[in-house]
């Protein structure tokens, strides 16, 4: 698959399965699913889907000592401690769109550090479609919250904590990339990992499951195979990309049609700021492309 894809190809899937996998989210808590299954199904079902896949693939989960610590430190203080450190960083934010755009930034530090850490280009061209798309991001996620009169100094420590956790993540799995572990065995060792995690916060804070509901479910599932394709094809493009970057770039600009079919989908407000934002990280988008 990965000799027939380019980086940008593998980009987009990566794209529009990031948008399918959080209106799936966002359908999941309007059905009042517990955030912890939520997060269970993005981790538990992509083992589940990627599992059968090695057959068909060069996959060898016999690794050397440093990698297994390596996928072992990935799963729990990049991948869940990064998306700890997200919602609690959002719950105790002045404004939720002040901690993800800050969070979201981490597309910046990638880019930079992939030219030190693996030699990556980094044109003044790409410079500038990455900064398009993280200012004109915070033109969407940034809006007021009538609703939200508190919050807690703790938010940035918090904020920064994903900032560097998912910064870290897309780092550490192009190192790994470069040293031959192959796609498949990485995420199936990290998320076994990070799904172990989530089972003891389950049992921890025991979070109701036995009522679940078909349409919960469903839903489960379908935030569960979006999961997946969105992590392999973020893993592809990390592998064929000239700088990491320009991958957690075009992730980053997902908010652009997310916010356009959330409105479809959920009716949320379109205002002519979120427009702008729009129409500006889609400019990003197409210059980092082309």
């Amino acid at each position: 698959m990965i000799i027939y894809m380019n980086w940008i190809i593998a980009s987009l899937l990566m794209f529009i399965s990031s948008v399918a996998l959080y209106l799936c989210v966002r359908k999941s808590n309007t059905l009042k699913t517990p955030q912890q299954l939520n997060n269970l199904a993005m981790f538990l079902i992509p083992v589940l889907v990627y599992i059968p896949l090695t057959v068909r693939t060069p996959t060898s989960f016999t690794l050397k000592p440093f990698e297994y610590l390596l996928i072992l430190v990935q799963g729990i203080f990049f991948s869940y401690l990064g998306n700890v450190f997200s919602l609690k960083g959002i719950e105790y934010s002045p404004n939720p769109g002040y901690s993800l755009i800050i969070s979201k930034s981490y597309v910046v530090f990638t880019a930079i550090a992939s030219i030190f850490i693996f030699s990556a280009p980094l044109t003044m061209k790409s410079v500038i479609a990455i900064a398009l798309i993280v200012l004109f991001s915070a033109l969407i996620i940034i809006d007021k919250d009538k609703n939200r009169t508190t919050s807690n100094k703790v938010w940035l420590p918090y904020t920064m904590g994903a900032f560097f956790g998912w910064g870290l993540l897309a780092l550490s799995s192009k190192y790994l990339l470069n040293m031959g572990v192959p796609i498949l065995s990485r995420l199936i060792l990290s998320m076994v990992v990070t799904t172990v995690l989530i089972f003891g916060e389950i049992i921890y804070k025991k979070v109701e499951w036995k009522k679940v509901t078909k349409n919960q479910l469903i839903t489960l599932l379908l935030i569960g195979i979006f999961g997946s394709s969105f992590n392999y094809f973020m893993q592809v493009g990390f592998n064929l990309a000239p700088n990491v970057g320009f991958v957690n770039a075009t992730n980053a600009a997902s908010i652009s049609l997310l916010t356009l079919m959330s409105a479809f989908f959920f009716k949320d407000e379109l205002t002519v700021k979120k427009m702008i934002g729009i129409f500006g990280v889609t400019a990003g988008l197409l210059l980092l492309f082309f």
